[in-house]
């Protein structure tokens, strides 16, 4: 062999080895465009779109922490730990709530559900002490039709009775209830509601038959008339509420309820939770500023119950408020208890909203 084949040979190889080579290169992959989540602004603030899909979602909740003093907000005749008698005591408890809100436009309307789930945490001498959970919202809707864990129309459609607290000295209607609802949106201010429902506890339908509610409701700048009637099948007894609301001014609002049912009996049904065959509720909110208002609710029914209640609620920075109330109850002697009760209490309650 000589040299000129040897440097030919050599020449071969290496440009056979460089070709191999450059056929095992590795090649890098193009990056994918990052998702990010988009804002959704269509059912209000907060919510965006979840990554994938057409369907908005929004979570928020809050954390609270109660205080509880005196005969109606706090803890009487407690037993001492030493033995040596009994005492009162604060009542406090705290509390997580975590909700969600979930939106999707669809070809038979707007397709929501909402959800609110509650973590307690209560003192020693509550009688449902300790850490306890409940499921207070978990509905879907579509269009006007909403079904699943809900709280009563009889009081969601007409409103609570104030921004107090303890907004139930003489009760109004029980709340937790699964519901099988339709709402009505007629324009010009005009809505209605049909809603069947389980109720819950003692109350729950002992048969096929639901209880039932209906509502209509008469919406202006000026404030609203709202209507509902209710038929507990349970006790075969109806029960119905009217209310009306007033914006006074930019500052001050008022509302009054009255309520009426057709069983005056002790052993009360889901809907007429006060005591004789009427009660009333009246009472206002003011707004000093944009961080302080007042707010103060009174109620009294055909048992001599009477109730009053009245807090300021104080916005320390946005989305923290702290609320001090007062509450007062009378509940005199006569057909529907044997003794006269009363007591004076009040709350003091810490709350962030999110």
């Amino acid at each position: 062999m000589n040299i000129k084949s040897l440097l030919l040979g050599s020449a071969a190889a290496l440009i056979a080895v460089s070709g191999a080579r450059a056929a095992d290169a590795v090649v890098v992959a193009e990056p994918e465009p990052a998702e990010y989540v988009k804002i959704c602004d269509v059912y209000g603030a907060g919510y965006f779109y979840i990554p994938g899909t057409e369907t908005c979602l929004r979570i928020g909740g809050y954390v609270r922490y109660d205080i509880g003093v005196g005969g109606r907000e706090g803890h009487t005749n407690v037993p001492d730990t030493l033995g040596d008698g009994t005492h009162d005591t604060y009542h406090k408890q705290a509390r997580f709530t975590l909700k969600t809100w979930t939106g999707q436009e669809t070809e038979l309307g707007t397709l929501k559900t909402y959800t609110e789930t509650r973590f307690n945490f209560k003192d020693g001498w509550d009688s449902e002490a300790g850490s306890s959970t409940s499921l207070n919202f978990a509905w879907i809707q579509l269009g006007g039709l909403r079904v699943g864990k809900d709280e009563s129309a009889f009081d969601t459609f007409i409103g609570y009775a104030g921004n107090v607290i303890d907004d139930t000295l003489v009760p109004y209607g029980s709340f937790d209830t699964n519901v099988v609802q339709y709402y009505f949106d007629a324009g010009n201010g005009f809505s209605a509601v049909v809603s069947l429902e389980d109720g819950a506890d003692v109350y729950t339908i002992d048969s096929y038959v639901p209880h039932i509610v209906g509502g209509v409701k008469y919406t202006q700048g000026w404030g609203a008339i709202t209507g509902v009637v209710a038929y507990e099948s349970n006790a075969e007894e109806w029960a119905g509420k009217v209310r009306l609301d007033v914006n006074a001014t930019n500052e001050l609002s008022l509302f009054v309820i009255g309520g009426y049912g057709s069983d005056s009996n002790t052993v009360h049904n889901f809907y007429k939770l006060w005591d004789g065959n009427w009660a009333i509720w009246g009472g206002g909110s003011y707004k000093f500023n944009e961080k302080t208002s007042f707010n103060v609710q009174a109620s009294y029914d055909e048992g001599k119950t009477f109730g009053l209640a009245a807090n300021v609620a104080y916005d320390i920075v946005p989305g923290f408020t702290v609320t001090a109330e007062i509450d007062y109850f009378n509940k005199a002697a006569g057909d529907f208890r044997p003794a006269k009760v009363d007591g004076v209490g009040g709350i003091l309650r810490f709350q962030r909203s999110f």
